[in-house]
């Protein structure tokens, strides 16, 4: 299963019994929208709604952190969710949340799961059919999961690499965030960035149309951001979210896989030790 499908493939496999379709839209803090709200006034028919807030670590107390294996494994079987399923996740903003569902699906093991090109957006301009109010209760599952430790860097994993050099770290919030110049969304975080980390924000990876760029455009713009594959990568963001998006370009453009910071920035700032970067 290719890691991006596109409309066409989409509305021609609606109703499989083997695919599972989810909404996995994140607003922001400061947008004044909810996605489980949003989702009820339209989604694409059949699917459901995955909540990174829920099937996450809820003690942490930093934003939708990875779960343990076994809780991935219940919540997951609780949505009807199989190991020989096809996973499609899709977002209403674009390609911005919907690879974050395509990493945790593989940190976990599962590699049958994909991103819908363009999102919601494309799908409403091209006329498709909605659905709205809540779907189906699924029939629960048993899930299996296959914990890939390789996918995710913690604090002190980035700690070192920083330290050493040995990787490179690439951050993909915007410009200004990354800079220190524009403020963060979540209140009380200062803005900045780790030293020695580079910037490629992950709007770049995507065309006009809000769909991911060709192969060849992205190796260029990692190419720019100083990726070219010579040094393992690690993306970052503001909470693990937007990261996805270089790690789903990566791979699109034939990169090494890179593992994601999973506490992002925030994690970062937010601990007394660390140095902050403004430039």
């Amino acid at each position: 299963m290719d890691a991006i499908v596109n409309m066409e493939w989409l509305a021609a496999h609606l109703g499989q019994p083997d695919l599972v379709v989810f909404d996995i839209t994140k607003y922001l803090p400061n947008e004044p929208f909810d996605g489980r709200t949003k989702f009820a006034e339209a989604h694409i028919p059949g699917a459901h709604f995955f909540d990174m807030d829920e099937v996450a670590d809820t003690e942490n107390p930093l934003p939708h952190m990875i779960p343990t294996a076994a809780r991935f494994e219940k919540l997951l079987g609780a949505m009807g969710v199989t190991r020989a399923a096809r996973v499609v996740f899709y977002d209403q903003k674009g390609m911005q949340s919907s690879p974050r569902g395509w990493w945790l699906m593989r940190l976990f093991g599962h590699d049958k799961v994909a991103v819908l090109d363009g999102g919601l957006p494309k799908w409403l301009r091209e006329g498709r059919a909605t659905a709205s109010g809540a779907p189906a209760t699924p029939a629960p599952a048993t899930y299996v999961a296959d914990f890939m430790a390789r996918r995710v860097a913690g604090i002190g994993d980035v700690k070192r690499l920083l330290e050493d050099g040995s990787a490179l770290v690439l951050d993909a919030r915007a410009a200004g965030r990354f800079a220190g110049t524009a403020p963060e969304p979540r209140a009380g975080l200062p803005s900045g960035h780790m030293p020695g980390a580079a910037n490629l924000p992950f709007n770049e990876l995507l065309a006009a149309d809000g769909t991911m760029l060709p192969p060849d455009a992205l190796r260029a713009r990692f190419a720019a951001a100083g990726a070219d594959g010579g040094k393992p990568l690690v993306t970052s963001c503001g909470t693990g979210v937007t990261a996805c998006v270089l790690a789903l370009g990566a791979v699109r453009a034939g990169l090494p896989e890179p593992a994601v910071y999973d506490g992002s920035w925030t994690e970062w700032a937010s601990r007394p030790e660390t140095e902050k970067v403004s430039s």
